[in-house]
């Protein structure tokens, strides 16, 4: 079979490789803790799969608009530009199955053949994919654990060339837990005004942070609204992952390119889920405070675990749900002990080295598992040690 070259250029998401690895363990007898998918283990709260349910008997089963319906889309506006301190208006606003779409739809709108673009890692691995699939050149931003996971603005600097399109922020970071200060963005604000570049902010866990910690858009920056395109969704905050339902605030011209790709890709996000979408947002939030404070339990729990394993330093991260320990004193490569972790102990987990070149001598722990899970899981990876 003769495949198009293209496709030599697209990565994986590693954490599913890892997650049908663990499936086929367990199929077998094995026990396995999973600590390797970015899914929050609480099921979606009551009142949206409520409306879910009314919607289809209302019957929300047809064709919508490719960028989404329209009374979505100024709920998505008004409440997001309201989190954010901004006025959002709906023409700016594209609704997808799932937020990676938005991702995609916008490298393939604004990125030429040898446009440069400029993306964390180590850093959500579809970045790079969707960049290269795009024609494009992903250039590696180094995060360094010596910078609490951050980047340094200096070396952001020196990254930009004429070749530079656009610059690829999350705040807060997977999968390291990295938070952009105020501080950061600004500056990085300043630099894409002054380059005349575009930036793509994932903000897809905005407001999962912790410890009084609050994330803060690019997009509230001098000159950034009409270059700032916000990627955010459904899974991590509100636990639908399987719902697939995101969305992208931008400038409204450029939204009108990426709906007219989603009619060619998608025709459309499922009517009934976005009215499942408006209930999430429009509803008790409660809900939310309630997992963010447990995902700020596990936090702890499992930092202070794995800073009792010999060869493992684990900083608190103060966003998401992943932990990013350093385990190079072991004197393992991440893969190699990744491999032996889930093949040996039980433990599924994801190799710093697939998140980035910069990810090596780290190991990724999602922490959207119970306390018993982890606490599981630790004593397994010090048996297996020792």
């Amino acid at each position: 079979m003769q495949i198009a070259n293209r496709i030599d250029r697209l990565g994986t998401e590693t954490s599913f490789v890892v997650l049908a690895r663990a499936r086929e363990l367990e199929a077998q007898g094995r026990d396995i803790v999973h600590l390797e998918i970015g899914e929050p283990d609480f099921a979606t709260a009551p009142n949206i799969i409520e409306a879910a349910k009314k919607a289809l008997d209302a019957g929300f089963t047809h064709y919508g608009p490719a960028a989404g319906l329209p009374e979505f889309r100024k709920v998505i506006a008004e409440v997001e530009g309201a989190r954010r301190g901004l006025e959002f208006k709906p023409e700016q606003v594209v609704v997808t199955p799932g937020a990676k779409p938005i991702m995609y739809y916008v490298f393939m709108a604004v990125i030429n053949p040898g446009d440069e673009v400029i993306y964390p890692n180590p850093g959500f691995p579809i970045y790079e994919s969707g960049i290269e699939l795009a024609g494009g050149v992903p250039v590696p931003l180094a995060i360094t654990e010596a910078m609490d996971f951050k980047f340094s603005i200096e070396n952001l600097k020196t990254l930009i060339t004429p070749k530079t399109k656009m610059i690829v922020l999350n705040s807060p970071q997977n999968p390291t837990g990295g938070i952009l200060t105020q501080d950061d963005l600004k500056q990085i604000a300043e630099l894409a005004v002054k380059h005349d570049l575009y930036v793509l902010a994932d903000e897809i866990y905005g407001r999962i942070t912790y410890d009084g910690f609050k994330n803060y858009t690019i997009a509230s920056y001098p000159g950034m609204m009409e270059r700032t395109i916000i990627l955010d969704g459904f899974s991590k905050t509100y636990a639908m992952t399987g719902w697939r339902l995101g969305f992208g605030i931008m400038p409204a011209e450029l939204a009108l390119i990426v709906a007219k790709l989603q009619t060619n890709v998608a025709s459309c996000t499922a009517s009934f889920v976005q009215v499942a979408g408006i209930e999430a947002l429009t509803g008790p939030q409660h809900w939310v405070d309630e997992v963010v404070e447990e995902f700020r339990r596990r936090r702890d729990f499992i930092v202070d675990g794995l800073n009792t394993i010999p060869g493992f330093t684990c900083r608190k991260p103060l966003g998401a749900f992943y932990v990013f320990p350093n385990i190079t004193a072991t004197g393992a490569d991440s893969k190699t002990l990744a491999n032996r972790l889930l093949n040996e102990a039980g433990v599924a987990c994801l190799s710093g080295h697939t998140f980035g070149k910069f990810g090596e001598g780290h190991i990724r722990f999602s922490y959207a598992n119970s306390i018993q899970n982890i606490e599981k899981a630790i004593g397994r990876i010090k048996a297996l040690l020792s």
